[in-house]
C-alpha cells in the first residue's frame, strides 16, 4: 500500500467518525441540504478542511489503521503462532497469556532479551512463552535452529536454548558444547537435525513472520500486539498485562 493510499484510508476513517456524530460542531456550520443530510461534496470539504487544520491526526490514524490490520492478521494465525513445536516453550503449559518470540541465535538483541524473559517467567506463573526459530542471519543460525528443535523433541529445549546462548555465536563448536552440556548424543543430534518435521517448522516460521511483516529479530506477539526489537522488560510486561486484561 502506498503512502497516498494510506492517507486516503485514514481520511476515510475520519469522515466515518464525523458522519457518526464526531463532527457535529463542524457540520452545524455548513449549510444543510433540504433533507437535512450532507451530500458527498460537503463531507469531503469538511474532511479536507479538518485535516488541513489538524494534520497531527494523520500519523495517529495511520497507526490505528495498521494496528487494526495487524490484529486481524494475528487473529487469523493465532492457533499456529501459539502452538509450540514439541517442547519449544517455557512457563505454564496452559497459560492464560502466550508470549511468542521469533528469534535467531545469532541475534545479539535476542540474547540480550533472554534475562527479560526469565524475569517475566519467574514473576508471572500464568505466562507461557513460545519460541519460534527464525534463522535469517547466517547459515550457522539455521544449524543452531535445527539443533534447538531436535532438543525440543527430546524434552531438553529450555536447557539447550540457554546453553546455546551462553556458548556464544552459533557455530559447530558452540552447538556441540551446548549439546554436551544438556546430555544430547552427538550422533543422534547430527542425524536428527535433518528430520522433515524440523525443516517444515522452520519454513512455517518464516511464512508466519512474513505474514506479520516482521523485519528482524526479535519479533514478539502477545494478544493482538506485534512488537519489534529488544523492547525490554517493561514493554513486554505492559503488553502481557494488556493481553490479559483483554481476555477478562
Amino acid at each position: 500500500m502506498t503512502f497516498g493510499a494510506t492517507i486516503f484510508l485514514a481520511a476515510a476513517g475520519v469522515a466515518a467518525l464525523m458522519l457518526q456524530g464526531g463532527a457535529s460542531d463542524l457540520s452545524a456550520a455548513q449549510s444543510p441540504t433540504p433533507t437535512g443530510a450532507m451530500d458527498r461534496a460537503q463531507v469531503e470539504m469538511i474532511v479536507r478542511n479538518y485535516i488541513l487544520e489538524h494534520p497531527e491526526i494523520i500519523p495517529e490514524a495511520i497507526d490505528r489503521l495498521q494496528a487494526k490490520r495487524m490484529s486481524s492478521i494475528v487473529d487469523r494465525n493465532r492457533a499456529e503462532l501459539e502452538k509450540p513445536f514439541a517442547g519449544g516453550f517455557d512457563g505454564a503449559k496452559d497459560g492464560d497469556v502466550v508470549l511468542v518470540e521469533f528469534f535467531d541465535y545469532a541475534c545479539g538483541y535476542c540474547r540480550a532479551s533472554l534475562p527479560d524473559i526469565d524475569r517475566l517467567l519467574a514473576q508471572d506463573k500464568g505466562l507461557k512463552v513460545v519460541y519460534r526459530e527464525l534463522p535469517i542471519l547466517s547459515d550457522e543460525s539455521g544449524e543452531a535452529a535445527k539443533a534447538s528443535l531436535y532438543a525440543a523433541k527430546q524434552g531438553q529445549y529450555g536447557r539447550f536454548h540457554r546453553a546455546l546462548y551462553a556458548a556464544g555465536r552459533p557455530s559447530k563448536e558452540s552447538i556441540a558444547a551446548a549439546a554436551k552440556k544438556v546430555g544430547l548424543d552427538p550422533a543422534a543430534l547430527a542425524s536428527g537435525m535433518s528430520a522433515g518435521d524440523i525443516s517444515a517448522e522452520i519454513a512455517n516460521n518464516l511464512r508466519l513472520a512474513q505474514s506479520l511483516q516482521a523485519t528482524g529479530t526479535p519479533t514478539w506477539v502477545v494478544g493482538d500486539q506485534v512488537l519489534s526489537g529488544a523492547v525490554g522488560y517493561d514493554a513486554l510486561k505492559a503488553a502481557i498485562a494488556k493481553a490479559r486484561a483483554a481476555r477478562n
